[in-house]
């Protein structure tokens, strides 16, 4: 036969590192083609949708955080939307706004958190956040003082800032005086600037020219960028493409979730399509209705204009995976603004929440978690016992397009003659890194076990 051998090689990393939860990734490269990409989540199945089923209504907020140390708030603000929408009960004003507080808190931290400690390095040529707070100390601190700031608000609003415990139905067991969130807002007003030093000091790293190959999907509303309520809305890849919205009730229309052999996590696509949901989604559909402030950064950041999907001042198009640093740390600041907010316009309302009766339905309840669209579905029956349960998170629904990113980036890589082990697994720590998968997936170490064929 002339030519070289057909040369065949399967690099395993056994474990992610950086990233919240276990993961391991394998690749199959054939005659210097990726055939294969797999992002194994191994961990144990976690059986929440079924323990749910026979609890009261009441309980779903309160079981659903302990899914997340990192977003507890995510899984307490869509189950309580989800049953109060099967119970016909909408929960406004003051408590509506606190909801909104509580949920920029976790912005702040959990975005600081990756930031800062997990995703820099990256950037700066670090293994991890020791070696960066060698040359960059007072980077580091800055993000331990903006993650202390959004873990205080969880704190005073939530009870404390993991696994809050003040969140029940139809709002909190208790709402706090204008007195004890001033405090809040000393801390907030201070934070202000440390947002804004990480925009600056985020928009100075280099970023790899890349481009993601899936529609984008977060929640949208009219008036404000979306948080803790809003609409599923599409923003389908390609030139001149606009966004669509569809009712919550559909959601599972449109997102169809399937099991993969490798993975103890549900695949999910979108109208068939593959879909990404987080930071990168949330600012193409709706980053026109940051606050000017945000808007501004975002602007020096180079992030163009969201809403023609035109690139930033360094050529990066706004769906850039790489890029998503800089969306989390204009989403900071502006969740530090919006809290600030929240806090000025706040009266202690005349109870701490709404009656939310039980009745026979069906509700469902959707919010922004950190790294996206994260939906609660509940049927209740007559006595208000949960007779099935759904939960969609945001990570399970980005894997199809993280496998992608990987075999597209790791491809690049071969034709551009990166070889080496080491160094595509290198690459694929980073790639993933991006995404920021809760949060087994953002840490710097792997294992990597390599079959090579002649």
């Amino acid at each position: 036969m002339n030519g070289p051998v057909p040369r065949s090689r399967e690099l395993r990393v056994a474990a992610l590192t950086r990233v919240e939860g276990e993961t391991a990734l394998r690749l199959r490269i054939h005659r210097g083609t990726v055939v294969e990409t797999r992002l194994a989540i191994y961990e144990p199945p976690r059986f929440f949708e079924a323990f749910l089923r026979g609890r009261a209504h009441t309980e779903p907020p309160d079981l659903t955080s302990r899914i997340c140390g990192i977003c507890p708030v995510a899984y307490q603000m869509s189950a309580c939307r989800a049953v109060e929408d099967a119970c016909g009960v909408d929960v406004g004003g003051q408590l509506a706004a606190l909801r909104r507080l509580l949920y920029c808190g976790e912005w702040i931290e959990s975005h600081t958190l990756h930031i800062h400690l997990l995703h820099a390095p990256d950037f700066l040529g670090h293994d991890d956040v020791i070696g960066l707070s060698r040359t960059h100390r007072e980077h580091v601190e800055r993000g331990l003082r903006l993650k202390r700031t959004g873990n205080r608000v969880i704190e005073v609003l939530g009870g404390r800032s993991i696994h809050p415990v003040n969140v029940r139905l139809g709002g909190f067991h208790r709402t706090p005086t204008r007195a004890e969130l001033r405090p809040l807002a000393e801390l907030l007003r201070a934070a202000l600037d440390d947002a804004w030093d990480t925009v600056r000091w985020v928009a100075g790293f280099d970023f790899p020219d890349a481009e993601c190959d899936a529609d984008l999907f977060a929640l949208a509303e009219a008036d404000r960028y979306a948080i803790e309520s809003g609409v599923p809305t599409v923003l389908p890849s390609g030139e001149g493409a606009a966004p669509r919205g569809f009712p919550l009730r559909d959601f599972c229309d449109h997102v169809a979730e399937a099991q993969v052999p490798y993975s103890t996590a549900l695949h999910s696509r979108l109208d068939g399509r593959r879909h990404l949901t987080g930071p990168l989604a949330r600012w193409a559909i709706s980053g026109h209705l940051l606050s000017p402030t945000a808007r501004e950064a975002a602007r020096e950041a180079g992030l163009g204009d969201p809403r023609t999907g035109s690139a930033g001042a360094d050529g990066g198009g706004v769906c850039n995976p790489y890029r998503s640093i800089l969306v989390r740390a204009v989403e900071v600041l502006y969740a530090v603004e919006e809290a600030l907010r929240v806090i000025d316009a706040y009266e202690p309302p005349p109870r701490p929440y709404v009656e939310v009766p039980a009745r026979a339905g069906t509700g469902h309840g959707a919010t922004e978690a950190p790294r996206g669209l994260l939906y609660h579905r509940y049927a209740l029956d007559g006595a208000g016992r949960v007779t099935d349960a759904r939960i969609i998170p945001p990570t399970a629904q980005n894997q199809g397009a993280i496998e992608e990113d990987l075999r597209r980036t790791v491809q690049t890589g071969l034709d551009r003659g990166e070889d080496s082990d080491a160094g595509l697994t290198r690459l694929c720590e980073r790639v993933v890194r991006n995404h920021d998968p809760c949060i087994s997936c953002a840490a710097h170490f792997m294992r990597l076990d390599v079959e090579r064929t002649e």
